[in-house]
């Protein structure tokens, strides 16, 4: 598996627990607020980090960390990601993932292995504007996300749906479309975006909306899911 990036300690990103943080390098996607773009343009790329440095760092803290992060980047774009969960299980870790939904057989086949604990799964736009969002015109990319979305609601696993919220990308009327997409689902995340480190260097002149219209979206949508954060 291809890994990006590592980060050794979190107490933030699994909720519960104090885990590790392990970035895969590789995007189908091309979004401009991406803000992993180290792991998404191949022209910012990094030195790869070896697989067994990340479980020998892994193994040497079993009983200060409980929780394991794969994220990206897209995990599922790598095949081998079922032998490296297994691994990391094996030393009694819980796992989240994180993951953009492009992947639904996969995602499937994960959660039926019992190796992931944990969902957050990217729903970056309402359906039809997948593609001006991504940058990536994909066959059946709207059933491929909302395949994902089915699976993961109809599951017994915990998991969340997150958006990013750009002022000039996403308004009041595509947001009550994405919720209409995943109403009923345990935990719907607004991550508010920020511009210090973006994919496309344009989007650092792009806002996102203030704590208070935030709070006015949380409550305007509250009433369509168990949950809803701010992050």
């Amino acid at each position: 598996m291809k890994i990006g990036g590592f980060q050794k300690f979190s107490m933030i990103d699994f909720p519960g627990h104090v885990s590790a943080i392990v970035f895969t390098r590789g995007c189908m996607y091309r979004c401009r607020f991406c803000h992993n773009p180290e792991l998404v343009d191949s022209k910012q790329y990094t030195e790869l980090i070896d697989e067994n440095e990340i479980l020998e760092f892994l193994e040497n803290r079993m009983h200060k960390l409980d929780g394991v992060v794969i994220t990206g980047g897209e995990p599922l774009l790598h095949n081998d990601i079922s032998e490296f969960l297994f691994k990391v299980r094996n030393m009694g870790y819980r796992i989240k993932l994180g993951t953009s939904g492009y992947f639904p057989e996969k995602l499937q086949t994960l959660l039926e292995s019992g190796l992931v604990d944990y969902v957050a799964m990217d729903v970056k736009a309402p359906l039809e504007d997948y593609g001006n969002i991504t940058r990536v015109k994909v066959i059946n990319n709207s059933s491929r996300i909302s395949k994902s979305i089915d699976i993961l609601m109809n599951s017994k696993i915990d998991y969340e749906f997150r958006t990013t919220i750009v002022n000039n990308l996403l308004n009041e009327s595509g947001i009550m479309r994405i919720v209409k997409l995943i109403k009923g689902s345990k935990r719907y995340v607004l991550q508010k975006f920020r511009s210090i480190k973006v994919l496309d260097e344009a989007m650092k002149n792009e806002t996102a909306p203030s704590d208070l219209e935030l709070l006015q979206i949380r409550k305007m949508i509250e009433s369509n899911f168990e949950e809803v954060l701010i992050r």
